[in-house]
């Protein structure tokens, strides 16, 4: 979680901690109609849970998106999960003032839009499934069978150690030896919070970011994100600031992890602080109020 409550502003906006982020709060804050808000999923949207399944958007999260969505120039959800998959655990589909949102499934490989309410994806990666074929027999080798859950993702497949005796170890311990079997089947692998994803080469949240940022002529980006695999966004992000492009970079807060903390200008208190400052923001643009800077 975040260390220290951040200052806040009249309206109740958060106080970046670097001048970076107050240019892009005060960028987000005059023109929101060219602004992109950019949200992870998993941890920043939905809490983590033990299954993965069962996760779901924090109940607030529609309706601040929904009231925030229409004031800005588009809201992505950028996730390694399917996008059909993010659009059902969200409740993103039918819902009044979302026509701007965008869901990037696979770190971009598949597109959900809002306007059409239909996914655009690619062919299945065959090392895929070849690697998630030997996953069973390679984790039981390993001895690691019993502490772990495979997670099938489709472009992708997903090794948890959450749910073990020392999910740490496991993690630390299989870190190596996956990252071989993903080299052997052509993949690359993707540590996360206490999971590790074996995917596709070419792909990753920066990327499919700064892609979507440039479709939409962003003049400011907002990113929010919870974990290893959103250092790429924030990445995005800092490139898009030499660029010209201002930017605000939210860490939705985890003891789990500190590399994103250490980087974000603003940090909340996991995805009820994240919609917290969905619902602030959508409510600081509703009227011109004074530029933070």
């Amino acid at each position: 979680m975040g260390s220290h409550p951040h200052p806040r502003t009249p309206d109740d906006l958060p106080v970046p901690v670097t001048s970076a982020g107050r240019d892009g709060l005060a960028a987000f804050r005059t023109r929101p109609e060219r602004a992109l808000v950019a949200l992870d999923f998993d941890g920043t949207l939905a809490e983590i849970v033990p299954d993965p399944e069962q996760a779901r958007a924090h109940p607030d999260a529609v309706p601040a998106l929904a009231a925030l969505a229409p004031k800005v120039a588009s809201v992505a959800v950028i996730t390694g999960r399917p996008a059909g998959v993010a659009v059902r655990y969200g409740g993103f589909a039918g819902v009044a003032g979302l026509e701007h949102l965008v869901v990037l499934g696979h770190y971009g490989a598949e597109r959900w839009d809002a306007v059409t309410g239909t996914v655009q994806a690619p062919e299945p990666y065959p090392g895929v499934a070849a690697a998630r074929a030997e996953l069973p027999g390679f984790l039981d080798v390993l001895g690691a069978w019993r502490g772990t859950w495979i997670e099938e993702k489709g472009r992708a497949v997903a090794v948890h150690t959450r749910r073990a005796d020392d999910p740490q170890a496991l993690f630390d311990a299989l870190r190596g030896p996956l990252a071989e079997l993903a080299a052997r089947h052509g993949l690359i692998t993707e540590p996360g919070r206490f999971v590790i994803e074996l995917r596709p080469p070419g792909t990753d949240k920066g990327v499919a970011l700064a892609a979507y940022a440039r479709e939409v002529g962003a003049e400011s980006v907002l990113y929010a994100g919870d974990d290893l695999g959103d250092l790429s966004a924030f990445a995005a992000v800092e490139k898009l600031r030499s660029d010209g492009v201002a930017g605000l970079l939210v860490c939705s807060g985890s003891a789990e992890v500190a590399e994103l903390a250490e980087r974000a200008d603003v940090t909340v208190d996991g995805p009820s602080g994240v919609v917290g400052l969905l619902a602030a923001l959508a409510a600081a643009v509703s009227a011109p109020g004074p530029g933070e800077g």
